[in-house]
């Protein structure tokens, strides 16, 4: 049976499933493993003998968080992180996860360093939107996606490349002011639990990371999960031209 693409609906239920009383994880149980899974997708793809550098760029809500759990792995994997976080979560646990990155000297910049961060970055971890993004895009993030596009550092997305639709797929994108925002095409995607419908043509190198989702979740929403190798917390997919 194949790999099963999820909806958003089917995404948020099998997350409050994961949460609930009989799934018994907690919130940063599950940010800190899609965490890892993140910074071991980005080793694993961008070795750090040639992409150091990377620029983790987050949101205001779980994607975000994910991103600082990353930064925080990707550290001690011998890379030098940055972390743009123009607007913090207001979660406690958010402001835990920035202040475990700043004891560790992770330096984190505003919008005003941006463009000096994403100059000198050699790959970029995008971890601003997630499946329960909507149109249009916000300040400060559609002159940072527009960014992003015109980059020459690769990009490395969590879940879903930022801006796409959890089950539409690249989009066409507007600020609030109705101006185009360009969309960003990453060179690599994390799909976290299992990957999503607006990613199933998705051609770049893909992987999957979600070696905690129980056997009996994967089995009630037939999600057909490919094996891991070893001790890994991720699998490769085979792209869109070779499913």
């Amino acid at each position: 049976m194949s790999l099963r693409y999820i909806g958003q609906k089917l995404a948020q239920q099998i997350d409050d499933e994961l949460m609930s009383a009989s799934g018994a994880f907690s919130i940063d149980q599950l940010m800190e493993l899609a965490g890892l899974s993140c910074a071991q997708a980005l080793a694993k793809s961008f070795p750090a003998h040639t992409h150091r550098r990377v620029l983790v760029c987050c949101g205001p809500g779980n994607q975000g968080g994910d991103g600082l759990v990353a930064a925080r792995h990707l550290h001690h994997f011998a890379y030098a992180p940055t972390i743009y976080y123009p607007k913090p979560g207001g979660k406690e646990l958010y402001h835990r996860l920035l202040r475990q990155a700043q004891n560790l000297g992770i330096p984190v910049v505003d919008t005003d360093a941006f463009a000096g961060a994403l100059r000198d970055a050699d790959v970029v971890l995008d971890a601003i939107f997630g499946f329960s993004f909507h149109p249009p895009v916000r300040a400060p993030f559609d002159t940072v996606l527009s960014a992003l596009a015109q980059s020459a550092a690769p990009i490395i997305s969590v879940d879903i490349p930022s801006g796409w639709g959890v089950e539409a797929g690249r989009q066409p994108l507007t600020n609030s002011d109705g101006e185009e925002v360009a969309t960003i095409d990453p060179a690599v995607l994390v799909s976290l639990t299992a990957p999503k419908e607006g990613v199933r043509t998705y051609a770049g190198k893909h992987w999957l990371g979600g070696r905690f989702v129980p056997d009996n979740l994967a089995k009630k929403h037939e999600l057909n999960l490919p094996a891991y190798p070893g001790v890994d917390q991720v699998v490769e997919l085979p792209s869109a031209g070779k499913l």
